[in-house]
């Protein structure tokens, strides 16, 4: 039981790994969409549509993961940074289904401005890393918050 625990500790922490790290690729990939030029565009719409996949996938691991975690941990799920972290969970979950896609859905469209757009993507981007660093910080720090 002990290994299995154990392997289950190293899959929460890379997926974790996951779900944050490609994000802060998006950053300069952003900044590089600003400038490019029309035939390049949907290379880098790619890159960001792919980088969001990997996260979104890596998070479904870090959530499957973390349930397992709790329940063979000896931690009860009435524990205050247990229920924080589901709640940042349940946001950020809502926030990268809803965030990524409309932005990357209004892209293409003739009457945005596209400026405005790369704005807002890179804005979700650093909300989205935000809310992932918190929940990493109550995964590890386990505050007692009440």
């Amino acid at each position: 039981m002990n290994y299995f625990y154990g392997a289950l500790v190293y899959a929460h922490v890379v997926s974790a790994v996951l779900a944050i790290g490609p994000l802060f690729l998006l950053l300069p990939i952003i900044k590089r969409l600003r400038r490019s030029e029309l035939p390049y565009e949907s290379a880098y719409l790619s890159i960001i549509y792919v980088t969001v996949r990997l996260v979104m996938h890596a998070g479904h691991v870090l959530v499957g993961t973390g349930v397992l975690l709790v329940l063979l941990g000896p931690w009860p799920w009435y524990t205050s940074w247990v229920i924080a972290t589901l709640i940042v969970l349940l946001i950020s979950g809502f926030f990268l289904a809803t965030g990524f896609s409309k932005v990357l859905k209004n892209y293409y469209l003739s009457s945005n401005n596209k400026e405005v757009i790369l704005t807002r993507l890179q804005r979700t981007c650093w909300i989205y890393i935000v809310l992932m660093l918190v929940m990493l910080w109550l995964m590890v720090q386990k505050p007692v918050l009440w």
